[in-house]
């Protein structure tokens, strides 16, 4: 007989969610110990439950300053709750039934698809050893070339370069956007040298893990002929290279008598660029947003809700949501039945599931600037709305208001990160208590649009 999850069945989309939710749970445990922060004394579970939810969701909102509130051990449990956030449930699930019965489980294959971490070619046991080796690869490359200009030109000593050449690429690689300083990259504004390597970082995070896995397979096998490349990939890179330049002249037009005003034009520039690609999920920041223009404000706010690629370590809606619904509207205003690109066909079902998770991200930013807007008057519209994009798109940034915030308001700014990682669609399949297949259809009549 059938277990349906009204039943008691814990669903993949069930276990993504209850997944995350457990371990943010036992990272707050963990930054509440005595030895997680100065002063050897228990940290309020507010602060430590949302130090935990920003680092699991991969967001890198905080309400206390990482390097100095949290002890070596403190910022160590930080910087695992973003590695395991960052690999996903999937993987965690996968790599556990590895070690303990030497496969994968069937739960643990479907929990991939629930996660939005579809399995590349070969199954969940090679996406699963893709996924660990490519991310050891790529935060280890990052990671000796921050250590290396920590060394050399702040004079830092071994262990110290090290620890920050670590932290940082971790950060970077998972889009997390914690920092061990106080004012986050600002100190490093005219260093080419560290912004560089953490915005290709936090691009690579945010381009997804099939669409490298494609691109390895590629020049592995020497494909490029052979196989057409995916539509993923295409829109992946394209949506990519399109919201990296139109982030960079963004900034570049409205900040560069404001926020870049006092730099040289090549500095001005680095900074353009990596201000335009940090709010793609990744959370660091050269210049203060409290000082910002509202058109930087709201286009940040674009950026954020975006996001990065799929099955990656981005939030947002990604890319490749919005470009499919922008594919929809141009096949509705040339009059065509079903949308395409590149001379590929996209289903309705695909269509439909880009506008449910466009529609019920919109929502939940919605409710939630309204709910703080209420319980926060002090705080500007700009502000509040730029707050809770960020926290939605996993992003990180903020105008400074987070930890002058009420606690119900950081309360539901946790509640958004857990909703912007997992997904408002994830979330109602996990409280859907049953699933109906209607083996009938009613009668068809359509409605005036516009």
């Amino acid at each position: 007989m059938k277990i349906s999850p009204v039943d008691g069945q814990l669903t993949p989309a069930r276990l993504t969610a209850a997944g995350f939710l457990v371990l943010i749970l036992a990272g707050t445990f963990l930054l509440s110990l005595p030895i997680s922060a100065v002063g050897d004394q228990w940290t309020p579970f507010l602060p430590a439950f949302f130090t935990a939810t920003s680092a699991v969701s991969l967001t890198g909102l905080v309400v206390e300053d990482t390097g100095t509130y949290w002890t070596p051990f403190g910022q160590a449990v930080v910087l695992l709750l973003i590695q395991l956030g960052g690999l996903g449930i999937m993987s965690l699930a996968s790599l556990s039934g590895m070690v303990i019965t030497g496969k994968v489980s069937l739960r643990s294959r479907r929990t991939g698809a629930a996660e939005g971490r579809p399995m590349i070619s070969g199954g969940v046991k090679r996406t699963l050893v893709f996924t660990l080796l490519f991310t050891a690869a790529a935060e280890a490359v990052i990671a000796v070339t921050l250590t290396l200009r920590f060394a050399l030109e702040y004079h830092h000593s071994f262990g110290r370069a090290l620890w920050e050449g670590v932290f940082h690429a971790v950060s970077a690689f998972n889009n997390a956007g914690f920092s061990t300083e106080s004012e986050n990259l600002v100190p490093f504004a005219a260093d080419a040298f560290i912004l560089l390597p953490i915005a290709a970082a936090l691009i690579g995070g945010g381009i997804g893990y099939p669409v490298w896995a494609e691109i390895v397979n590629r020049v592995r096998y020497r494909t490029t002929r052979a196989r057409r490349t995916s539509l993923t990939a295409r829109l992946t890179f394209i949506a990519t290279a399109v919201l990296l330049l139109a982030g960079m002249f963004l900034v570049a037009v409205s900040e560069w008598n404001g926020l870049l005003g006092g730099m040289p034009v090549w500095q001005k520039l680095l900074n353009a660029f990596f201000t335009g690609a940090s709010p793609r999920t990744a959370g660091f920041n050269t210049v203060d947003y409290g000082d910002a223009d509202p058109i930087t404000l709201m286009g940040t706010d674009v950026l954020m809700f975006i996001g990065g690629g799929s099955a990656g370590t981005a939030g947002g809606i990604k890319v490749t949501t919005a470009s499919v619904l922008i594919a929809a509207v141009a096949s509705e205003f040339r009059g065509r039945a079903e949308t395409s690109v590149g001379k590929r066909t996209v289903p309705e079902s695909a269509v439909r599931q880009a506008l449910a998770l466009a529609v019920a991200g919109l929502v939940v930013v919605a409710t939630g600037v309204g709910a703080i807007r209420m319980l926060d008057p002090a705080c500007t519209a700009d502000q509040v709305t730029f707050e809770v994009f960020s926290a939605f798109g996993t992003a990180g940034l903020s105008t400074g208001i987070t930890a002058g915030l009420s606690g119900p308001s950081q309360v539901i700014l946790c509640l958004i990160m857990y909703l912007g990682r997992i997904g408002p669609v994830t979330l109602v399949a996990a409280l859907a208590t049953n699933a109906v297949n209607r083996r009938f259809s009613y009668p068809e009549e359509r409605p005036f649009i516009g």
